[in-house]
């Protein structure tokens, strides 16, 4: 069923989980919010956001290097405790991040990283794509918007679906492991090197390659 925001926003007040978790709990749950927030105490997203703002400063810098060297990933992840940081099930998250990074070669890690000067750039695209399409002036910004989401999960770190469930965002992987392990954790920082990247070279698809790995 199609769920409005002023319900996915009342739900977010009243448990703090984030606005697509809300959205597909209360889509779940036919729009019954008492019921959306029983989903997500069971999925242990509402604990996971309770730990949000607690200060993670302990943690682990992982690195990945894709088979003959030819893309490299550095990212960090913040935990509470030297403790945590020590964790297999942490440990084991950190380098599925940097494969994942690998793999699916994010720019940002939020969609508040964005500069507004691309965002400005994509809109403009998106909206002369929407004209050209034939598409009415008075939905056109609808249109972009919804189209701009797509922007957000193609380059955003945290909204990319997991490359190891795709059914799930980056973001929402975090959100479990918080749950699970019981401290906040954050993804700080990363960076991603890719063999002769902005020279002119033969076109090598290596994202591919890792994503093959990812399902062996």
């Amino acid at each position: 069923m199609a769920v409005s925001a002023a319900a996915v926003k009342e739900l977010r007040d009243k448990t703090g989980a984030g606005m697509l978790d809300c959205k597909k709990a209360l889509e779940e749950a036919n729009g019954d919010l008492t019921k959306a927030a029983e989903i997500l105490r069971e999925k242990g997203l509402s604990a996971a956001a309770n730990k949000a703002g607690r200060i993670a400063t302990e943690g682990m810098i992982e690195s990945y290097i894709h088979a003959g060297g030819k893309i490299g990933v550095l990212v960090e992840v913040n935990s509470e405790t030297d403790f945590v940081a020590k964790n297999e099930q942490f440990r084991t998250f950190v380098r599925d991040v940097a494969l994942h990074i690998a793999a699916s070669n994010p720019k940002f890690l939020r969609r508040d990283e964005v500069p507004q000067e691309a965002l400005d750039k994509e809109r403009e695209i998106l909206t002369n794509q929407a004209l050209n399409e034939g598409k009415p002036e008075k939905i056109v910004e609808k249109i972009v918007e919804g189209r701009l989401a797509k922007y957000y999960e193609e380059y955003c770190l945290l909204e990319q679906p997991f490359v190891k469930d795709p059914d799930k965002t980056v973001e929402e992987v975090l959100k479990e492991n918080i749950a699970t392990i019981g401290e906040n954790l954050s993804i700080r920082r990363f960076v991603r090197f890719e063999l002769g990247e902005g020279l002119e070279k033969k076109q090598e698809n290596f994202a591919e390659e890792v994503m093959s790995q990812v399902k062996l």
